[in-house]
């Protein structure tokens, strides 16, 4: 399979890329911790149906220590119990920012105040970008029709 686009020869694609990272950066180098920072990729991705997102931050985090049963059961963490309230917090967030479009509220109250009790202003400033980000990328990429599973991690960083 080949992507419809090459996100990485494409100048116009290559230019807004570097752009986009230099975003990720800004977060990554934030505090909020770097696993909470994976599962919300790696949960978006499993939302939007992005291989090869999901198939890149499975493979970081675990690269990172992560474990495969957290990994396994990211898609499953309301019943699972190895997930911090915080980290439950974020997945929720995440889960409830990705499919904006399916609540005609957008993001209920609840879910923020839930979130403003385990992170600081910045570190929700943070997650937010993140879940923007997050998204973006996997547009990019269920667009073009990115393959998955060729990645290693760190291959980018």
């Amino acid at each position: 399979m080949e992507a419809r686009l090459n996100f990485f020869t494409n100048p116009v694609a290559a230019k807004f890329a570097r752009y986009i990272n230099s975003a990720g950066k800004v977060i990554s180098d934030s505090t909020l911790p770097a696993a909470t920072q994976e599962l919300v990729k790696i949960r978006a991705s499993q939302i939007n149906g992005c291989g090869f997102c999901t198939d890149m931050h499975t493979k970081d985090a675990a690269a990172a220590g992560e474990t495969h049963q957290r990994l396994h059961l990211i898609a499953a963490w309301r019943e699972a119990t190895v997930f911090t309230d915080a980290e439950r917090a974020a997945l929720e967030l995440v889960e409830q920012g990705t499919r904006i479009a399916d609540a005609a509220g957008g993001v209920p109250d609840e879910v923020w105040a839930n979130a403003t009790k385990h992170y600081d202003e910045d570190q929700l400033a943070a997650l937010v970008s993140l879940i923007a980000l997050i998204n973006a990328y996997n547009r990019m990429n269920v667009i073009v029709q990115q393959p998955a599973g060729d990645y290693q991690p760190g291959q980018f960083g």
